[in-house]
C-alpha cells in the first residue's frame, strides 16, 4: 500500500507498519469491569453509610462473628467503595496500577460485605469481578501517566470535601439512634472531629456510636493516605523539550519548515516529542487529561512520516492515551487517516496572504487602508525587524510589556503558538512594533511602545504570526496597523507568504450568509453568531477577511466521535481556556513574559473596524 501526496511523492507504508496501526482493538473487558467496579462501589459505599441496606440473612453465622467486628467492616467497606469509584476510570484505560489495586480492593469489600452485611451477592460479585481482573490481567498493562505533585493538593481538596459530604449523609444516616436533637452546625462539627478520629458532639444510641465514628475515621484516614502518597510519590514532570531534542527538531525545521506554517510551534519547550526510527522525521504532542494531542503536521520528510506516526500511536497505546491531531492540514490530514485508520473534521480555515499579490488599493481594501491612514497621521511608527536586529534592552521591554497587556493570569496557546519571545534561539523570528513618540513617554511603563506583532519562521521564505498584543489606551486599529506594515516589509525580510489567525468554523460563516443557504447552515450559522459573543469566532473570521487572504482549511483527527467532547474539553485545556491549576497564591505566575495563541482565540485584541 502507498500514500499518494504532492503528486510525485509515495509514502510505503510496510505490512508490519499496517498491522500494528490497524489491528484488531482489545476486547471490552477493561470498560466491563471499569463499569462493574463502580456499581460494586456504589453498592459498598451504601452498605457503609445506610442502616436499612445491611439487611441480614444469614443469622446463624452472625451469630458466631464478634460483636466489634460490625463498625470497622462498615469503614471498610465505605473505604473500599470510594476507592473502586476512583479506580474505575483507570480500569477503563487499561492501566496497570488501577488493576493492581483492585485485585487488592475487591476481596477487601467482599470482605466487608460478609462480616458487616451478611450478604452472599455482595460477596460472590466482587470476587467474579476480581476472577474477571485476573483472568484478563494481560489487557490491563498501560503505563501511569504524566503527573506532578500538584495532583496532590487537588485529591485532597476533592476527596476532602466528598468525605465532608459524605460523613454529614452517615451522621444523619440513624435517626432513631440519635440522642437529643443534633442541629446542622452539630452535626458538621461531628464529622470534622470524626475525620480526624476524635468524639464529637453527637450521641447515639447502643452501638452506632461506633460504626458512625468507624466510617468517618475510614474517610479521614482514606483522604489523609492518598494525599500523602502522592505528595511523596516520585514525580513525573509534565512534557519538557531536551535540548537533544530541539536541536535534531531544528535540524528538520531547516530542511523541510517550508511545509507547514505551523513547524516552528513544534519547537515549544512543554511538549514531548517521537521520532520516526530513521530520525528524519517527528511529531510533537502533549497529554492532556488522558488525550494525547499532536500540533500541526509531523515535522521532517514526508517520507518519514509513517514511521513517527507509528511511533506516536505505540505510545498512545503502551499508555492507553487517546490520541488526536490538532490542526493538522489536508496533506497532514489524509497520512494520518490512512496510516492509522482516524477520521478527520474539518476544524476551521488558516489565513495565509501571498506578500506579491497584497496591496492597500482597491474598494475591497478601503477600510483597512483609512484606518491606517488615520493611526499614521495620529503620529504613530512602525518598527519591523528580526528578533536578532533588536537591542538587548528593547527586546526586554517589549517582552515585558507583552506580558503586562496579557488580558488573563494564563498563557494562552499550544497548537499555535511559540510561548516565548526574544529567546536567543529564535533569532530569526520578526518583531512587528508600533510606537507613539512624545512627551511623557519616557514616565510610560513601557515607554512609547504601543502595540507588538510576533512572527516565527514558516521555513526560508514564510512567516507564522504567533502574538498580537496592544495597549489597551492605544487607538483602535493597532493589529490592522502593524499587520499591514509587516506584510509592506515582507519583501525586504525575504518573505513571500505570511499566514494569519486561524478562523474556526470560517467556511460555515461564510456559505451560512450566502444567498440561498439552508435551513440546517443557516441555524449552524446562527449558533456559531450567538457563540461569538463569548468566543471569537465571528469577528476573528472578519478581521482576517480584511486582508483578502487564501484559506487554507485545518483539519482535526481523532479515533471515534464519542472522544470528541473529551478530546475538545483536553484541546481547550492545553490552549489555556480551560484552567484547572491552583489558584492564586498558591502557583507563582511564569515570569517569563512570552506569546499565546493568536491563532485559536479569544484573547486576540481585534480592533472593530
Amino acid at each position: 500500500m502507498s500514500v499518494t501526496l504532492d503528486g510525485d511523492k509515495s509514502v510505503s507504508v510496510p505490512q508490519r507498519v499496517r498491522r500494528s496501526l490497524h489491528g484488531p482493538r482489545p476486547a471490552s473487558v477493561p470498560a466491563i469491569v471499569g463499569t462493574a467496579c463502580t456499581v460494586v462501589g456504589l453498592i459498598d459505599v451504601a452498605a457503609g453509610v445506610f442502616p436499612r441496606f445491611r439487611h441480614s440473612r444469614m443469622h446463624s453465622i452472625a451469630e458466631v462473628l464478634p460483636g466489634a467486628l460490625g463498625p470497622f467492616a462498615a469503614a471498610l467497606s465505605l473505604s473500599a467503595g470510594i476507592l473502586l469509584l476512583v479506580l474505575a476510570h483507570g480500569l477503563k484505560r487499561h492501566k496497570r496500577r488501577a488493576w493492581r489495586a483492585a485485585v487488592v480492593l475487591l476481596p477487601a469489600g467482599a470482605a466487608a460485605q460478609f462480616a458487616y452485611r451478611h450478604s452472599v451477592v455482595g460477596v460472590l460479585v466482587p470476587l467474579a469481578l476480581c476472577w474477571l481482573l485476573v483472568r484478563h490481567r494481560d489487557q490491563f498493562r498501560a503505563l501511569p501517566d504524566p503527573r506532578s505533585r500538584w495532583l496532590a493538593l487537588v485529591n485532597f481538596v476533592l476527596l476532602g470535601a466528598g468525605s465532608l459530604v459524605l460523613g454529614l449523609v452517615v451522621v444523619s444516616a440513624h435517626p432513631g439512634r440519635v440522642v437529643g436533637d443534633p442541629s446542622i452546625a452539630d452535626r458538621l462539627h461531628h464529622v470534622l472531629y470524626g475525620l480526624f478520629g476524635v468524639e464529637g458532639p453527637v450521641a447515639y444510641a447502643g452501638r452506632t456510636g461506633w460504626t458512625v465514628t468507624c466510617s468517618l475515621g475510614a474517610l479521614g484516614l482514606l483522604t489523609a493516605v492518598t494525599t500523602v502518597y502522592l505528595a511523596f510519590r516520585p514525580e513525573h514532570p509534565a512534557a519538557r523539550l531536551t535540548e537533544d531534542d530541539e536541536t535534531r527538531l531544528r535540524a528538520l525545521l531547516e530542511r523541510h519548515g517550508g511545509r507547514d506554517s505551523l513547524g516552528h510551534f513544534a519547537l515549544r519547550r512543554d511538549k514531548a516529542v517521537v521520532f520516526s526510527p530513521s530520525g528524519k522525521a517527528a511529531v510533537c504532542y502533549r497529554v492532556v487529561s488522558g488525550v494525547m494531542l499532536a500540533g500541526g503536521d509531523p515535522i521532517g520528510d514526508v517520507e518519514a512520516w509513517p514511521g513517527a506516526i507509528e511511533r506516536f500511536m505505540d505510545e498512545a497505546r503502551a499508555h492507553s492515551w487517546t490520541p488526536a491531531v490538532m490542526g493538522c492540514s489536508e496533506t497532514g490530514g489524509q497520512v494520518w487517516t490512512r496510516e492509522t485508520g482516524l477520521t478527520a473534521l474539518e476544524l476551521g480555515d488558516e489565513a495565509v496572504v501571498d506578500v506579491a499579490d497584497f496591496s492597500l488599493a482597491g474598494r475591497a481594501m478601503r477600510n483597512v487602508r483609512q484606518m491606517v491612514k488615520r493611526i499614521e497621521r495620529a503620529g504613530y511608527e512602525t518598527r519591523v525587524r528580526r528578533a536578532r536586529d533588536i537591542g538587548g534592552a528593547e527586546l526586554d521591554r517589549i517582552r515585558h510589556a507583552a506580558a503586562d497587556w496579557r488580558s488573563t493570569d494564563t498563557e494562552r496557546g499550544f497548537s499555535m503558538a511559540l510561548g516565548r519571545i526574544g529567546d536567543p534561539a529564535d533569532g530569526d523570528c520578526v518583531i512587528a512594533t508600533a510606537h507613539l513618540p512624545g512627551p511623557g513617554t519616557e514616565d510610560a511603563p513601557h515607554g512609547d511602545l504601543k502595540a507588538v506583532l510576533h512572527f516565527v519562521p514558516w521555513g526560508r521564505d514564510g512567516m507564522s504570526l504567533e502574538l498580537m498584543r496592544r495597549d489597551r489606551s492605544a487607538d483602535p486599529g493597532m493589529n490592522e496597523l502593524l499587520i499591514v506594515a509587516s506584510l509592506q516589509a515582507a519583501r525586504k525580510l525575504g518573505v513571500d507568504r505570511v499566514s494569519l489567525n486561524f478562523a474556526m468554523f470560517r467556511s460555515a460563516l461564510a456559505r451560512g450568509e450566502r444567498l440561498g443557504a439552508g435551513p440546517v447552515l443557516r441555524c449552524w450559522r446562527g449558533l456559531l453568531i450567538f457563540l461569538s459573543r463569548w468566543f471569537q469566532i465571528e469577528s476573528l473570521y472578519k478581521f482576517n477577511a480584511k486582508f483578502q487572504p487564501r484559506w487554507e482549511p485545518r483539519f482535526v483527527v481523532f479515533r471515534t466521535s464519542r472522544e470528541l467532547p473529551r478530546i475538545g474539553i483536553a484541546a481547550m485545556r492545553a490552549e489555556g481556556f480551560v484552567n484547572l491549576s491552583p489558584p492564586r497564591p498558591f502557583r507563582a505566575r511564569d515570569p517569563r513574559p512570552c506569546g499565546h495563541a493568536a491563532r485559536p482565540a479569544a484573547e486576540h485584541e481585534v480592533s472593530a473596524a
